[in-house]
């Protein structure tokens, strides 16, 4: 059996042979593909995740999950990892997770960016945001900091010097935590903070540090949205630029079973919904109920909020996000979640309503900081935050290098913490997966007419909270079909009446029929559950005895099939 822990992050051929091993354990659960390449060449892997005896993968409704888009959001892969670990060793024992996987499909990218976790997790140690790709030139800046691992102790901190106009302080009360000097501060020593790395071109005077060379932005190069470089950074030279991207949104658009897509990122303890660009006025009713649903759950069971994109989370107030994963929803219509993994203020007691969400990273107290500070000296000491250490800089002197490790605090838990952290979120997995349509059989019939006629009769529900078409925007944007049915006769008979292939329209789902006790006491009735049916009529000839197969079919709901004999 695959030997997987969650106290640790996993290079790319660690990653590889697990999701390999996961495949040669479990072949009636578990197949691997790979989706394309990445710019340095490896695998985008994505696991098919369902059990193949109940029907195929694209036959029933799924769910898409992903992690690592950003390079050093390696906990979303481990979460990713662990919904796998908790589907193959549940099922069969715990009833959700069997039903789930009898019924509907997971697809699983567990790194979107092999390359950039590579860099981030290797000896190396480069953190960028996300492609390793050199964007929007493939040069270099001349002069300004270059940052790297200047003392060669394979990690990438930061560098401080006293500078008596520098913007940062000491902490009054623990001298290793760096804090902004307040506006009215003209006392004490002040510093200048740098990351760590070489000045290439130093004039003694000014050190300005470089826009990174490899500055693109793979969660600003999708569709919706999109912003040249000038209006949104890192959003390459067209959407879907990227062989990582272009991977994502051909593998998602062709396979249209895929009703809800949730992407996972670390940091703020957050789990955002659609859209970065919509307003909730413009969203649909009910795919509003659905995410409020989905979203009650999710912060049942996480602690996290949820919350709108474009109300909510925004990394500066008059400028939307563009160009991110949420095209699936604004194109396709597929429901669309990022979960935000890890608050590592939150862990620390910091009070979130003071300054919620992604404004904590702009404005946040003193006292914000020394309590993130004693969390991470308390629960990984000298990992997370290192103690300044003297060194004689090439180009700047003697200054200290030391500070936060980003990679091992704010952007991933401790390694002893991943697995608290991540535990309850295939729950929430499986509770959305289970929200989607399914189609049921209520009635497959054949009634005799006449000597050789036979009225066949097929009669399909709609068993599921989730429409067939998943979403009310999937409908506006006509991106599903619609529920068919046919028949199928053997040469010995003969279709009088109907249509051998026939669509029903969409079947509203539980979603559309919500009302509460006191609406429906004060006379007005909630739907009463036919616009969730659909029946179709065939007048056949045929011998008596003659077995006729009838089906019906949605790609976002499954299908359902049966034979039926004239009698």
């Amino acid at each position: 059996m695959p030997t997987i822990s969650f106290e640790r992050f996993y290079q790319y051929e660690e990653l590889s042979d697990l999701l390999h091993d996961y495949a040669r354990e479990y072949p009636d659960l578990v197949s691997l593909e790979s989706i394309g390449k990445s710019f340095e060449g490896r695998d985008i892997w994505v696991v098919t995740l369902t059990n193949r005896k109940t029907g195929n993968a694209q036959d029933k409704p799924a769910v898409w999950l992903d992690g690592n888009i950003h390079s050093v959001e390696v906990t979303a892969s481990t979460a990713c990892l662990y919904h796998l670990e908790k589907m193959v060793s549940s099922f069969g024992s715990d009833k959700a997770v069997t039903h789930c996987l009898d019924t509907r499909t997971f697809y699983i990218c567990p790194r979107v960016n092999p390359d950039g976790a590579e860099w981030a997790l290797g000896e190396m140690n480069r953190n960028v945001r996300s492609s390793v790709r050199p964007y929007p030139h493939e040069d270099e800046q001349v002069e300004g900091m270059k940052v790297m691992d200047v003392d060669g102790d394979g990690r990438v901190l930061y560098m401080r010097k006293p500078d008596q106009h520098g913007p940062w302080k000491c902490h009054p009360e623990e001298p290793r935590l760096m804090v902004r000097r307040a506006p009215d501060d003209f006392e004490g020593e002040f510093y200048r903070l740098f990351r760590e790395g070489e000045v290439i071109g130093y004039d003694g005077a000014i050190v300005t540090h470089n826009i990174p060379l490899e500055g693109l932005d793979l969660n600003r190069n999708f569709p919706a949205n999109w912003a040249p470089e000038g209006k949104q950074v890192g959003a390459g030279p067209v959407p879907l630029s990227e062989p990582e991207t272009r991977a994502l949104g051909d593998f998602i658009s062709s396979h249209r079973n895929i009703v809800i897509a949730v992407a996972g990122h670390t940091f703020s303890g957050i789990l955002l919904r659609s859209g970065s660009n919509t307003p909730d006025q413009d969203i649909p009713v009910n795919d509003l109920r659905a995410y409020k649903k989905m979203g009650e759950k999710g912060t049942s069971l996480s602690g996290y909020p949820a919350v709108s994109i474009y109300h909510d989370f925004r990394y500066h107030p008059k400028q939307n996000i563009a160009g991110g994963f949420d095209w699936v929803y604004e194109h396709l219509g597929i429901y669309f979640w990022t979960i935000e993994y890890w608050a590592p203020h939150k862990a620390a007691g910091v009070d979130m309503t003071k300054t919620p969400y992604s404004d904590w990273l702009f404005d946040h107290e003193e006292e914000d900081d020394l309590a993130v500070f004693r969390f991470f000296d308390r629960e990984s000491p000298g990992k997370a935050h290192v103690d300044w250490y003297e060194f004689e800089h090439p180009q700047l002197g003697t200054l200290e290098i030391g500070g936060w490790d980003v990679l091992n605090s704010f952007h991933n838990p401790p390694a002893h913490l991943l697995e608290k952290e991540i535990a309850c979120f295939p729950d929430w997995f499986v509770y959305q997966a289970l929200l989607t349509a399914k189609l049921a059989l209520v009635e497959a019939s054949a009634t005799r007419v006449g000597d050789r006629a036979f009225l066949v009769r097929l009669v399909v529900e709609n068993d599921g909270y989730l429409s067939t078409a998943g979403s009310d925007k999937a409908k506006a944007n006509e991106t599903t079909r619609e529920v068919v049915a046919e028949i199928h006769l053997p040469e010995t008979a003969a279709l009088l009446r109907g249509k051998a292939w026939e669509e029903l329209g969409h079947l509203e789902g539980r979603v559309a029929m919500m009302a509460s006790p006191v609406f429906m006491a004060t006379g007005f009735d909630a739907m009463d559950g036919r616009s969730s049916r659909a029946k179709v009529e065939w007048l056949v000839e045929a011998e008596p005895g003659t077995r006729l197969n009838v089906k019906a079919r949605q790609e976002r709901s499954g299908m359902v099939e049966a034979t039926v004999i004239c009698t």
